[in-house]
């Protein structure tokens, strides 16, 4: 799949709920920078979300699967997702059909369905520059021997970090200045 050099393909990595600020987030990393952009969702969205990476299907369709089934009946597919642009803390995305139409969406919906097609999440180079928060990677062999300081070191962070610290850049926390 040929991809614009603005654009980078993102893992979505996976849903998670703040346990102090109860603000639920997907978290979206981008592989060659070490960067992950934090997109605050609500409950509905994790939960389309989470069932995709899961694999289950509920006995119902949920509203993405619905989506997914209307475009495959009516004999289309989705070829990608983009998180195109972050604005005034608001994060625009679109789906890439096969057809070469794109249409607008949340961020959360376009990775829901994107999930349920099995096609590629990417995301603005500068979307990630902006919203990204750097992450370490853990060396599996050197894990068990920093492994106590390194969770308490991200427990730390998780009791510090407010939704504003993502949408600014800036480090969480009170040590930061006015």
């Amino acid at each position: 799949m040929s991809q614009e050099p603005d654009l980078v393909v993102v893992e979505v990595i996976g849903v998670r709920q703040h346990p102090v600020a109860e603000e639920i987030v997907v978290l979206l990393l981008d592989p060659e920078s070490d960067l992950v952009v934090p997109i605050m969702i609500g409950p509905h969205e994790a939960g389309a979300i989470a069932v995709a990476q899961s694999g289950s299907a509920p006995p119902r369709p949920m509203t993405h699967d619905l989506l997914r089934d209307l475009l495959i009946a009516a004999g289309e597919q989705v070829r990608r997702a983009v998180i195109t642009r972050l604005e005034d803390g608001v994060f625009y995305a679109e789906l890439t059909l096969g057809n070469g139409a794109r249409v607008d969406s949340r961020a959360s919906d376009a990775i829901a369905v994107a999930l349920r097609f099995g096609v590629p999440v990417l995301c603005s180079a500068e979307v990630v520059a902006v919203a990204g928060v750097e992450v370490q990677r853990i060396d599996p062999d050197a894990a068990d021997d920093a492994g106590d300081d390194d969770v308490e070191q991200f427990r730390a962070f998780l009791e510090q970090v407010t939704p504003e610290d993502f949408e600014t850049g800036e480090e969480p926390g009170p040590s930061r200045g006015p």
